[in-house]
């Protein structure tokens, strides 16, 4: 199963480690500290050109930005669960 992060990105859902919204996490000291890293290692992905970012989806592969709200993607993220639990 794949989650839908906006535009026409997906990840593997196995892949995803954690979503987080960006006015919540960015407060914190260690989360500025890990994003300058990860820019500087090439590892992230914004979605979209326009959007205001809403949401980081961290996953193995990297850190996708978002537009989407945390709450639609954890929502997603959720029914794809259910959906992999009726199988």
């Amino acid at each position: 199963m794949f989650l839908h992060l906006g535009e026409n990105v997906i990840v593997p859902k196995k892949s995803v480690i954690g979503i987080f919204d960006k006015d919540i996490c960015c407060n914190a000291i260690s989360t500025r500290e890990y994003l300058e890293i990860a820019e500087s290692e090439k590892k992230t992905y914004k979605i979209g050109t326009t959007e205001k970012i809403k949401t980081f989806v961290l996953t193995k592969e990297g850190l996708y930005m978002s537009p989407i709200s945390s709450i639609t993607l954890v929502k997603r993220f959720d029914n794809l669960f259910e959906l992999e639990k009726d199988k």
